[in-house]
């Protein structure tokens, strides 16, 4: 496939309580769906993924501190992916 499902692995609060479970956060192609995410998974970090849950998370307005002016975020899609006990995503 030349479009690239899994962007970024996400560094987070809630993702770093989420490794002591097996289970890494990623952001991902806004139109991924979950097999394509796990065969991403699998190829890029050589792992065994045993599930994947998907969240839209919906872009809004940020007001610049000081100023008078407002920026929208961009709309993403993240996928919660739980793998194999004993294997890890190497967060770069």
């Amino acid at each position: 496939m030349t479009k690239e499902i899994i962007k970024k692995v996400l560094i987070t609060e809630k993702g770093t309580r989420l490794n002591e479970q097996n289970r890494y956060l990623l952001e991902v192609a806004t139109d991924a769906t979950k097999p394509q995410i796990a065969e991403a998974a699998e190829k890029k970090y050589g792992v065994h993924v045993l599930a994947v849950r998907t969240i839209n998370v919906k872009g809004g307005l940020r007001y610049i501190r000081g100023t008078r002016r407002a920026v929208t975020e961009p709309t993403y899609k993240k996928a919660v992916v739980t793998v194999k006990a004993g294997e890890r995503i190497e967060q770069v």
